[in-house]
């Protein structure tokens, strides 16, 4: 299991979620989707968010990235990426944050990847939308190689090429030709990182001609290439054999380090919360109802559905992970959701407050809050 490091990672929610409430409209009526999210992604960490499907995960990455469709509505709450209001966005600007400050890498690469552009393209048009938002991203990249490469300081070309380029990055300003060679040597030392063999030919080649552990390798570039604040992977994945699965984590948690990014991961699956994540954030029909470290997560489970959740993970002994009886009952109807806590319904240990009320995410021990009246004293 991931020994967490949240206790060392600097503190600070680069990411902040406040009663975040969103409906569907559609034609049998108003699907309430979220219920009232908080949730919180710290400076530098992995966070897991787990729960079953149409639970939510999905509309919640939705909602902090701009993406939600037209039939959708927030109908209250705060997304607050560093501090700044993100649901008061018009398009534009929701659109520079997406270009800048959150990447997203999805579960299905074919859905996203154009397929009549070449890869390298397809990654360079992110950078030729706003020039001057990567010139100092650009030129930073390009003066680390020739440090690496005239470590001496030696060699008249390219200390006559550093010195236009630290004068360019003041003026934030490149010729066509220079951003665009820049641009093509950054892109191919993106591709490297993650770990995509003859960088040079995959940029020339299309979608359809790669595997899909290589389309999400480059869906990962992609996000990369802009150095994002926060990155959210959506059951990134889930389509990929277990072998190729390993190692897109392997190399998750390894970029995650070296760009200092903050991750939310959006999953099903509790073994890659266990392999990658710091802290992991469970969630129950529209509602976020327990969050913890993930070693505590797992040793000391609170809320009956996370310790039904662990319950339904298969073991080759037979016995359960907690000792108890797997979730029965199926996800409600978000058109006419339970009244009070949403899980009551399908809850073991459910009594009479828990129709009437919904209850709120209290603090048991530190850093381990839940969301249920069996510990709210």
């Amino acid at each position: 299991m991931q020994t967490s490091n949240s206790q060392t990672a600097d503190r600070r929610e680069v990411l902040k979620i406040k009663n975040l409430r969103v409906s569907f409209h559609t034609y049998a009526g108003d699907v309430k989707a979220l219920d009232g999210v908080e949730l919180s992604v710290r400076k530098g960490e992995l966070l897991g968010l787990v729960g079953e499907s149409g639970c939510g995960k999905s509309v919640t990455t939705q909602a902090v990235a701009g993406l939600l469709p037209p039939n959708a509505e927030v109908l209250g709450g705060e997304v607050l990426l560093d501090g700044t209001e993100l649901l008061v966005m018009d398009r534009d600007d929701m659109r520079h944050v997406r270009l800048k400050e959150i990447a997203i890498v999805f579960q299905d690469p074919m859905t996203y990847l154009n397929p009549v552009l070449t890869v390298g393209s397809q990654i360079s048009e992110i950078m030729a939308t706003e020039p001057k938002l990567f010139i100092a991203q650009l030129v930073r990249h390009r003066l680390d190689e020739i440090a690496k490469a005239d470590a001496a300081g030696l060699d008249p070309n390219l200390q006559a090429e550093k010195a236009r380029l630290s004068s360019a990055a003041h003026d934030l300003r490149l010729s066509k030709k220079e951003f665009n060679s820049l641009a093509h040597s950054y892109i191919l030392s993106t591709l490297k990182s993650v770990r995509l063999q003859d960088a040079e030919k995959v940029m020339k080649m299309f979608p359809f001609e790669l595997s899909g552990g290589m389309r999400q390798r480059i869906m990962i570039a992609m996000a990369l290439v802009r150095r994002p604040k926060l990155l959210l992977a959506d059951e990134m994945t889930t389509a990929l054999d277990v072998t190729v699965q390993a190692q897109i984590l392997q190399i998750l948690r390894e970029l995650k380090r070296e760009i200092d990014a903050s991750v939310l991961l959006i999953t099903h699956d509790l073994a890659v919360v266990a392999e990658v994540c710091d802290r992991v954030a469970v969630m129950y029909a529209g509602n976020v109802i327990e969050v913890a470290d993930v070693d505590e997560l797992f040793r000391n489970p609170l809320h009956p559905y996370t310790k039904g959740l662990l319950a339904s993970v298969p073991r080759v002994d037979g016995f359960s992970i907690t000792g108890e009886a797997s979730i029965k009952g199926s996800v409600p109807d978000l058109i006419s959701p339970p009244s009070g806590c949403r899980f009551h319904p399908r809850c073991p240990r459910a009594f009479g407050r828990c129709p009437g009320e919904k209850p709120t995410l209290v603090e048991v021990s530190p850093g381990h809050t839940v969301s249920c009246f069996l510990y709210d004293a």
